[in-house]
């Protein structure tokens, strides 16, 4: 393994943007509509979950007739309905330290268990910064906490993915990266990160410079 951090993995829900309470609201609004039960527990459990599972969820936990695919599509309309009038809301410091990345040549990735129709609605909201690929949830057989999306996206970037920085928000998408062999920092924001193995948390992306990552990652090398 070498010892310079060679690509920067980001998640998207929660962490490029928060775009989890959009979700959430999506929901809600569809167990309304049916008359089911839902509470801010479920919403929770749903959280960096790929959405055909969080579909399926739904689903049993709302006795919906449909099929997952039709609860998949009503699910999705809602969301981008709502990006579409509100436009995404960018986590501190997260497109900044995209851009760091960026300004100095270092391969970055978006790793997201959202549908790439919801992600090009957000990467085409985004005012500045560039991924080098993009992986999302219909990209792979198995979503996140599988390490598939995480291995995806170093094999598009030609890079280890032990030699990647992962940046996450939940325990699904920390498992994940972490499965793949990658460092992750850790953002909390709607739900508790273990901070074990290969993980270190930070409170916010706002506090984190390129240089920091780079130093964060030589000295896990040092463990």
């Amino acid at each position: 393994m070498t010892a310079h951090l060679q690509a920067v993995l980001f998640d998207m829900d929660g962490t490029l943007c928060d775009t989890e309470p959009v979700w959430m609201a999506a929901e809600l609004a569809m167990a309304q509509r049916y008359g089911a039960g839902w509470t801010p527990a479920d919403g929770l459990a749903l959280v960096g979950k790929q959405l055909i599972v969080s579909c399926t969820y739904i689903k049993e936990r709302m006795g919906l007739p449909q099929p997952v695919e039709a609860v998949f599509e009503e699910l999705l309309a809602g969301a981008m309905t709502a990006i579409a009038h509100e436009g995404p809301a960018w986590r501190p410091g997260a497109l900044d330290l995209l851009m760091a990345c960026n300004g100095a040549g270092l391969p970055t990735a978006l790793v997201t268990a959202s549908h790439s129709v919801f992600t090009e609605a957000i990467l085409d909201g985004m005012p500045s910064g560039r991924f080098d690929a993009v992986v999302t949830g219909d990209h792979v057989e198995r979503g996140k906490p599988a390490p598939d999306p995480y291995l995806l996206a170093a094999d598009l970037l030609e890079v280890n993915a032990c030699s990647c920085i992962a940046i996450e928000d939940s325990p699904t998408g920390a498992e994940s990266a972490e499965a793949a062999g990658c460092l992750v920092i850790v953002v909390p924001n709607q739900v508790a990160v273990s901070s074990q193995g290969r993980r270190r948390e930070v409170d916010s992306l706002a506090e984190l410079s390129l240089a920091d990552l780079q130093l964060l990652f030589e000295q896990d090398l040092s463990v």
